[in-house]
């Protein structure tokens, strides 16, 4: 997938087509963060500076979801006709973050719960830069 991502620099799509979000980790005291963030640690108890690039469990469970079934006010710009999307907030498995992000097309609110397995993958938004989202784990294949 060689495409605009949505946003520069939170993940990146391997040769194989697998999204990884890539996060943060303090050198000092070993912190993970996401989305990157340079200049400090984001653990109030460390005073660390440094911060290498690591890519992020792609797999994890629902900690909340909800759905958008409304446009979202200007200055964003809707697709027309507007398209309800459903998103989900994921704890990655290995690092325990909370990652919020759109769930495929699809996929609705009834069809997820609080615990299910979800993975990473990605997909354009509306007007066609790649996002990362959100899939069942049983759909990955």
């Amino acid at each position: 997938m060689d495409a605009e991502h949505a946003v520069d620099g939170w993940f990146v799509v391997d040769a194989g087509g697998d999204a990884h979000l890539l996060g943060a980790r303090c050198a000092a005291c070993g912190n993970v963060s996401f989305p990157r963030f340079e200049g400090f640690c984001r653990n109030p108890g460390c005073e660390g500076t440094e911060q290498e690039e690591v890519r992020l469990s792609r797999r994890g469970r629902v900690w909340s979801y909800t759905n958008a079934g409304y446009p979202p006010p200007p200055p964003y710009v809707a697709a027309e006709p507007y398209t309800p999307v459903t998103l989900a907030a994921v704890e990655l498995a290995g690092e325990g973050l909370v990652v919020l992000g759109q769930v495929v097309p699809g996929i609705g609110v009834d069809e997820l719960r609080v615990g299910m397995e979800m993975e990473l993958t990605c997909g354009p938004l509306a007007d066609g830069p790649l996002v990362w989202m959100w899939r069942p784990a049983a759909a990955a294949a």
